[in-house]
This record gives C-alpha cells, structure tokens and sequence, in this order.
C-alpha cells in the first residue's frame, strides 16, 4: 500500500513538472530564434522594393517583422495629398523621410518633415498626417509594435 503511494507520488510528480520543461524549452528555443533573427544583416532599397497597398494612398513595403504583428520596420510611401486624418497609434512610430514631405500636426502646430528629417510619434498622440500635395512622401519607419492608426473621435 505504501508502495502504491510512492508510486502514485512519483507519476503524480512528473506529470506536473514535465509540461512545465517542455514549455520552458520551447520558451527558450523561441527567444534564441528571435534573437538570431534580430542579428541578421537586413538590407532593401526602397526603389526596389515591393510595396502592399494597406489603405487607400498608403503602400507599404516590409523591411524587417511584421507590422500586423509586432516591431517592425517598412518602407512607407503616402500618394500626393493623402490624409490620414486625425488619429493615434498604439506604439509609438519613428520615421525618416527620403522623399518629398511627411505633413504632420498637433495641438503644439504643424511640421512638414523632409527628406533627411526624423520624427518620433509616441503612442497615444493624437496628431494629423498627410503626405505633401504634389510629391506625397516616401519614409522608412519603424514601429515598437503592431502597427495601428486609430481614428480621433
């Protein structure tokens, strides 16, 4: 009888700690991937890259991650006079114009970013953007995390 609850104990045991070792060693596999990932070389042009239309006026092409998802980085090109109305994001976004003018808004004024300007837009800002009437704007942005644009009410 004793026998049976050492026994009963031991199996008891491991089927609760064996789950616990193999979620930890997918954990571990999962952030070594993520992490050898993070240390590859990663060049594109933006001429010749592919872009995805995500709105109307707005294409993106995906540089780095998965901007559906999380951290990530795209090329962004904005149709002259697009108007993205006013809005936030979740995350905040970073980006460089490398042609034409990014039109940007707040309630401390108006900025037109261009070409080998930067800004950083943190999450939660309400702002307005557009792309320059006749040019529109071309920019490589990168984001903290799933990319979002929620309309301002």
């Amino acid at each position: 009888m004793k026998r049976s609850f050492i026994l009963f104990g031991i199996a008891a045991a491991v089927a609760v700690v064996a789950p616990i070792g193999i979620a930890q060693e997918k954990a571990a596999k999962a952030k070594k991937t993520a992490t050898a990932k993070t240390k590859e070389v990663v060049y594109m042009s933006a001429e010749n890259a592919t872009y995805k239309e995500t709105q109307p006026g707005v294409s993106m092409a995906v540089a780095w991650g998965d901007p559906e998802k999380g951290a990530h980085g795209t090329f962004t090109k904005f149709v002259p006079g697009f108007d993205a109305k006013t809005h936030t994001h979740t995350n905040d976004v970073w980006l460089v114009v490398l042609k034409g003018a990014y039109l940007y808004r707040d309630e401390a004024g108006e900025k037109r970013v261009g070409p080998g300007e930067f800004i950083r837009i943190p999450g939660g800002h309400k702002h307005w953007s557009g792309g320059d009437p006749t040019e529109g704007a071309l920019f490589y942005q990168e984001g903290s995390g799933k990319f979002d644009l929620i309309e301002a009410k």
